[in-house]
């Protein structure tokens, strides 16, 4: 994958300083006091000579425009400014190559770049930085401010007035040019240096990276204000990576895996580079994930901007045919949109090589396996858990011949009441005499409540707060709105479930009769019914119409609390998790009730499967019961994802280390009944994690394609929710608010603020851009969208759209 162009060796060991390389060109120090020209594509032709310094040159750099390609030296006496061009013109008619002096005796330099327009140069001197001309011996200004000396400075690149400085203070700062003043100065970043920095133009994003292997990532706004949005750790990144490759190879049954290092050596920024994009459909739509390659000490590493995980790592040591052990300095280069330049000195050797790196070897095939669809491709199997039915037996009576036959004595079900304590009727009769009759034989339409005809797919997100309100002090665990929107249902952590109306009005239906916190709540797809389920063990299935539950799933049929409980398979069985299994129950609801025998249940229940994935219990659990769909992912405590196929019973696919600690909640991307999404957009589910934010994942690649994690998630487990039309995450947060995510970005688009406490619980209405937000001290929060929506009272919008998507 990496092939080596050129190898110099030098009279001096130029391991820490600033070299250069470009498309067409790279520069060598000869001599301590000369630079070498070598053409990348003819490593062969004699090199181009360039002479002027007295002292021994310390950086190097080339211009940013392919037209003229120019080249600033700098030594302790002369910062020079060489036209490649020129120069070559100027050997070929035997005279030596000149080059323009733009600034003198600025010390020792480090390092050395040019703006976009290749017209200004900053040079980094201790803790000074010059801004020179790059046409005539002039200084544009002088910046100081930093605590340590500066290790580099770049123009951004939609802004030549802004300069971006690091330095061994552990801090960058963000300058303006055009009066010298700091626009904006980070916090200590960590405990090392700062080495190197690179500018995303597309995303305007700001990376910085240090001598111990940590890189920041900041968004860079118009306001100039930088926001932190993700942390790497490039050595966590990297075991991850290693732990990953040795899951596929036992998967391939490959026998020989890489050794891993024994002893861990410190993995420095040295430089970074961007190297291209790659383009993926979501939702009808192009995203481009960028990707960018750090070089460092031991070889080269492509990490994937989206989701903040390694695509490859080139070692040198995996290459024998290199020069270089371990590298001192970088410089990188995109020589084209298929292949990458670098040049790089040896730490330890006095030598410089050039190598090359063909983009397209990247392979972005699935991490875990073969992908998988929540759409079924075929019909079920004959012997498939899912053709499963419920026999209910009929009571049987023995025939006798001849006789009377047995008749009751008590010829209804039930006792009428004796009357003894109801207040006596003082008014007998009183008639009727205005009584008109009615003149329409229509039948009167009930009107059940607004609906929306249809999700406004290009709404904004719901961000404008509409109701608080003090529910329990108790925690808000978990919430679902119903298939119409018009329900909500909270359960609480004082082992009640509460059943509202989508606008928060009027007072709740309460449930009770768990004997601990409600962990979890589920609709039916039919709207009749929903289950709870709770940390006591047992699931119960209630009515609209009764407080009493009519099923009731509990006693000695779980040993572990249950984790996840859902209606699956367009509402044909009840899927649920309790320790290391998944349990799939057939049921049968009989809401009829005997006066006399009120405790005896007469809904049926029955297991018609039990899969047990691995013998680390499940902490998590979804599926998708609005249409036929085989797939159930399970998340377990060993930080594994499973893909379960349920139509075959067996294990798809198996997800390893997918987070830092355990996922504590898993959802899948189910649209709704009012709005209709890409067929491929119905395949992303997310996970959340303590300490380890909210990942996206494709369950067509089995990969990771984006990372979320500007809301902190250090000790509760925070819930996150798709919306109904595809386009946002919500997520809940420890510092009181809830974040309210792009799915095609990495930073947050909103911050949800003023909760009073931790928010627990987040979810999206199906039929209206509305956001519920539930918080760790008994609050519930209703934002709605800032656009207008319309309204409709017909709701055959939702049953029509059932039956179109179950058909």
């Amino acid at each position: 994958m990496m092939n080596e162009k050129l190898r110099f060796t030098c009279d001096i060991l130029p391991s820490h300083q600033q070299i250069a390389c470009c498309n067409s060109y790279c520069g060598i120090p000869h001599q301590g006091k000369n630079v070498l020209i070598y053409s990348n594509k003819e490593t062969q032709q004699k090199p181009l000579l360039l002479t002027g310094h007295h002292g021994d040159i310390s950086a190097m750099t080339f211009g940013k425009r392919s037209s003229p390609i120019i080249l600033c030296s700098a030594s302790s006496d002369y910062i020079i400014i060489w036209d490649i061009e020129a120069c070559q013109k100027r050997t070929e008619g035997g005279k030596l190559a000149a080059g323009t002096v733009i600034g003198t005796l600025l010390g020792n330099v480090v390092h050395l770049s040019f703006c976009s327009s290749d017209k200004r140069v900053a040079v980094c001197s201790g803790t000074t930085i010059y801004v020179l001309s790059a046409k005539k011996q002039e200084v544009i200004c002088t910046l100081k401010g930093h605590l340590g000396p500066l290790t580099s400075a770049e123009f951004c690149p939609w802004n030549t007035n802004i300069l971006v400085s690091t330095s061994e203070d552990r801090t960058f700062k963000v300058w303006d040019l055009r009066t010298g003043a700091v626009f904006y100065q980070s916090f200590v970043l960590g405990g090392s240096p700062l080495l190197s920095m690179l500018f995303l133009e597309k995303e305007q994003y700001l990376l910085t990276g240090s001598t111990d292997g940590q890189v920041w990532c900041f968004s860079f706004d118009d306001d100039h204000k930088c926001h932190l949005v993700k942390k790497m750790d490039l050595q966590k990144m990297e075991k991850r990576h290693q732990r990953r490759q040795e899951t596929l190879g036992h998967q391939r049954g490959v026998a020989e895996q890489s050794v891993v290092n024994e002893v861990e050596i410190s993995k420095p920024v040295i430089q970074m580079a961007s190297c291209g994009s790659f383009a993926e459909i979501y939702f009808g739509q192009v995203i481009d994930n960028s990707w960018f390659c750090i070089g460092s000490s031991d070889g080269l590493y492509v990490v994937e901007l989206a989701t903040s995980e390694l695509l490859t790592v080139l070692y040198f040591k995996d290459n024998p045919t290199l020069s270089i052990t371990m590298a001192g300095s970088w410089s990188i280069c995109a020589q084209s949109a298929k292949s990458m330049v670098f040049l790089l000195s040896s730490l330890f050797t006095p030598c410089v090589v050039l190598l090359e790196f063909c983009l397209s070897s990247l392979n972005r095939t699935g991490e875990a396996g073969g992908g998988f669809s929540v759409f079924p491709s075929s019909p079920p199997l004959l012997e498939s858990p899912l053709n499963a039915e419920l026999k209910r037996k009929e009571p049987s009576h023995p025939k006798k011949k001849g006789g009377i036959k047995e008749k009751p004595l008590v010829f209804h079900s039930k006792v009428k009441s004796s009357g003894y304590t109801t207040s006596p009727r003082m008014t007998m009769f009183s008639p009727q005499t205005n009584a008109q009759k009615k003149t329409s034989p229509k039948k009167s339409i009930k009107h059940l409540g607004l609906l929306q005809s249809n999700y406004p797919e290009d709404s904004a997100a719901p961000t404008e707060p509409r109701i608080n309100l003090n529910i329990a002090s108790k925690h808000v665990l978990c919430l679902q709105y119903s298939g119409d929107g018009k329900k909500i249902l909270c359960g609480l952590g004082d082992r009640s479930v509460l059943l509202y109306n989508s606008c928060l009005t009027g007072s709740p239906t309460a449930y009770i009769g768990h004997d601990k916190p409600v962990s979890s709540v589920s609709w039916s797809l039919c709207r009749q019914w929903w289950l709870s389920a709770a940390e006591d063990l047992s699931l119960r299935i209630w009515t609209n119409s009764s407080s009493e539950p009519a099923i009731i799933m509990g006693d000695t049929m779980f040993s572990k609390p249950i984790r996840g409980a859902q209606f699956y398979y367009l509402d044909k069985f009840l899927l649920l998790t309790s320790g290391p299994s998944v349990y799939l129950y057939l049921y049968s609801m009989d809401l009829t009730r005997d006066d006399i025998k009120r405790y005896k249940q007469r809904s049926v229940v029955k297991l018609a499967s039990c899969l047990t994935p691995s013998a680390s219990d499940i902490t998590a659990l979804s599926a998708v019961n609005d249409f036929l769909s085989y797939i159930v992912l399970v998340s377990c405590s060993d930080r594994t994802i499973q893909v379960l196929d349920m139509n075959k019973g067996v294990v798809g696919s198996v997800l390893p280390d997918a987070h830092s600690r355990a996922i504590h909640c898993i959802k899948q991307n189910k649209g709704s009944t009012f709005t209709s999404q890409a067929p491929e957009s119905y395949n992303l589910f997310l996970t959340s994690a303590l300490t380890d934010g909210v990942k996206l994942w494709d369950l067509r690649t089995m990969r990771c394609v984006r990372r979320y994690e500007n809301h902190v998630n250090l000790c509760h487990p925070c819930s996150s929710a798709f919306s109904p039309c595809g386009r946002f995450i919500a997520s809940g947060s420890e510092d009181k608010c809830a974040y309210v995510y792009d799915i095609r970005g990495s930073t947050y688009l909103h911050k949800l603020q003023r909760h009073s406490d931790t928010v627990l619980s987040v979810a999206f209405n199906p039929a209206t851009p509305e956001l519920l937000t539930g918080t760790l001290d008994g609050k519930l929060r209703l934002y709605q969208s800032n656009t207008g929506s319309h309204l409709s009272h017909d709701t055959s919008a939702a049953v029509h759209c059932v039956s179109n998507v179950t058909a």
